[in-house]
């Protein structure tokens, strides 16, 4: 491996982590227990930013449990992580089980910039996945949890998501409700 691959999987983080540990956790909407935090998201795990390392710890793992991930290179992954840090409207946030120094969950927030409400942010939560070794730990609660409260850090007038329909009730816990829109779409690959 050449001195520049060894730089594609570094530790530096999607966006500053203080944004996570700075969140007022005491406006969160949901109750867990036993009580988790971002801070503190239970023995042995870490919930931080996404870091160009975590393509070796599993990242894609976790993410095609959701979907399908596909097979990117190293050099793939970095440019992209390069991009969404570069605009500052990407939240990539991880779970990670430092006893295994694998990523165990993740989910995204995505910050589009309007022009109507007076050139508003509208938030987006996307990609929540947790790995299924890891359910029922309150993982998804957290990360859902996180994204909502920092959407609204970031100054948000609202936060969408889409799901199926048998995580409505999930979701509606968030103070999240269904609209009266109607998701469409047109997709051009798998």
């Amino acid at each position: 491996m050449s001195p520049a691959s060894g730089m594609l999987l570094d530790e530096t983080p999607l966006f500053d982590p203080s944004l996570l540990q700075d969140l007022d956790w005491s406006s969160n909407t949901v109750s867990f227990s036993p009580p988790i935090s971002p801070s503190q998201p239970g023995e042995g795990l870490v919930l931080r930013p996404l870091c160009p390392a975590d393509l070796d710890r599993g990242y894609y793992k976790v993410l095609s449990q959701l979907t399908v991930a596909g097979d990117v290179t190293k050099e793939q992954f970095r440019a992209n992580f390069e991009h969404m840090k570069r605009t500052g409207d990407y939240y990539v946030i991880v779970v990670e089980d430092t006893s295994l120094g694998q990523i165990v969950a993740t989910a995204t927030l995505i910050i589009e910039h309007k022009f109507i409400h007076s050139c508003a942010k509208r938030g987006r939560i996307e990609e929540v996945v947790v790995s299924d070794v890891c359910r029922g730990k309150q993982l998804g609660k957290l990360l859902v949890s996180a994204l909502t409260l920092l959407s609204k850090k970031l100054q948000c007038y609202k936060i969408t998501l889409e799901c199926s329909q048998k995580n409505v009730e999930f979701y509606k816990k968030f103070g999240y409700t269904a609209s009266d829109e109607t998701y469409m779409q047109c997709r051009f690959f798998d």
